[in-house]
């Protein structure tokens, strides 16, 4: 039995994957796998674990690198509607682990829920923003979680309730390979005003990030304290390039891949910067990039 064997429907060889990713960069999956329920998940999970395959799951990849050479073993990609789905029930949210939050924030505010608002702009899916508890200054998503439907690394599914999560500064206590969906309690508010605050929050944040038609992503977490973005202009490297990989001039802590750029440049171009921060200023910048 081989790792694809009853699963030739859904599985596929030799994925590309720069596409798929905001800065549009690296090498082809091995195998790339887009399950149409959680039986076929569960059941590839399963399979991956007895042929000893690595596993891993690709959401709205806006912070993703994928190294030029690529990536060994299973990527997942939630894009069946059986994972995107969300519904609303009073003032509660469920939503599907694939579904882009962007989308969770305009049916929100649409019904007059207050909570998620604060982080538009933000790009991604609910299990990416959850696993890595994306916010702003307003807020951030782990707080208005009250409960979470997971698959772990052998297939099990498991509910994690509200006193079992743990959330801090981008990151959170739900480590399992799959967040399946996320419920949500927010508060009534008027959604006219909450259109109004959610649409002032995104010029402003538009206003100092790089053009959105440009392959970018945002490379590392805020120092305590500190912006990271602050500590990279002040290192003076904005607008560094390596190869086709450059810092942008509008927001230090976005790295540009231009047309030429490689996955290396912009490895190299990250070393530069951490580097140079901790030589100038002493600070050990840490990347919220995740690279494979």
């Amino acid at each position: 039995m081989t790792v694809l064997s009853g699963f030739e429907k859904f599985v596929r060889r030799e994925e590309p994957l720069a596409q798929r990713t905001w800065l549009k960069l690296g090498g082809p999956a091995q195998f790339f796998a887009e399950p149409n329920s959680v039986e076929e998940l569960a059941a590839l999970v399963r399979r991956c674990r007895e042929e000893e395959v690595p596993v891993r799951v690709m959401g709205g990849a806006s912070n993703l690198l994928v190294r030029d050479e690529g990536v060994m073993g299973m990527v997942i990609s939630l894009t069946s509607r059986n994972f995107t789905e969300i519904e609303i029930q009073g003032g509660r949210v469920i939503g599907g682990g694939g579904a882009r939050l962007a989308h969770a924030i305009s049916e929100t505010v649409r019904m007059g829920l207050a909570g998620l608002e604060p982080l538009v702009g933000i790009p991604g899916t609910i299990g990416g923003a959850l696993h890595g508890n994306s916010g702003s200054r307003g807020g951030d998503i782990g707080q208005w979680a009250c409960r979470a439907t997971v698959m772990t690394r052998s297939g099990e599914i498991l509910q994690r309730q509200r006193e079992d999560l743990v959330f801090a500064y981008r990151q959170s206590s739900l480590d399992e390979l799959v967040i399946l969906s996320a419920e949500f309690q927010l508060e009534e508010d008027d959604p006219e005003q909450l259109t109004k605050r959610m649409q002032k929050q995104w010029i402003v944040k538009k206003a100092g990030q790089p053009l959105s038609h440009l392959n970018v992503a945002s490379v590392f977490k805020n120092p305590r304290g500190m912006s990271a973005g602050m500590l990279i202009d002040q290192a003076g490297l904005k607008g560094t390039r390596v190869g086709g990989a450059e810092v942008s001039q509008r927001h230090a802590n976005f790295i540009i891949a231009h047309d030429e750029a490689t996955s290396q440049d912009v490895l190299r171009l990250i070393d530069m910067i951490r580097s140079r921060v901790v030589e100038r200023l002493g600070v050990e910048l840490e990347t919220e990039l995740e690279i494979w």
